[in-house]
């Protein structure tokens, strides 16, 4: 089992930044790819960014491109999203998940999901 808890969210003009945290509870973080989505009001979930287990490999959905990294410290059990240069579309519930020796974007491959934090994104 794990559990995962996000925070850093906020409410951020436009341009600004804000620093997402994933905390993982157990031992094996470094067997979970992790995984980032965001809900906006009544929108479909849709995939932000993941990183592999190892750290080795990310990916990230177009709009966020060279805006938004995804990193992890497998020592600290923390996964996160730096994100710049905030839209307002940007705004939504930002959820962490993990996925067990798997990557990719389908939100099906992610056994464990985070509470969510809300960002904010003012013009």
């Amino acid at each position: 089992q794990v559990q995962l808890v996000e925070s850093g969210g906020g409410l951020v003009q436009a341009g600004g930044s804000l620093r997402l945290s994933c905390a993982a509870s157990g031992r094996t973080f470094s067997t979970y790819s992790m995984g980032w989505f965001r809900q906006a009001p009544e929108m479909e979930r849709e995939f932000v960014a993941a990183i592999r287990w190892s750290g080795s490999s990310t990916y990230y959905r177009d709009s966020v491109k060279g805006r938004f990294t995804i990193s992890r410290d497998n020592a600290k059990n923390t996964a996160y999203l730096q994100m710049s240069s905030l839209k307002p579309e940007d705004t939504a519930v930002y959820f962490c998940a993990a996925a067990k020796l798997q990557f990719g974007t389908s939100a099906r491959l992610y056994d464990y999901w985070g509470q969510g934090t809300q960002v904010t994104v003012s013009s």
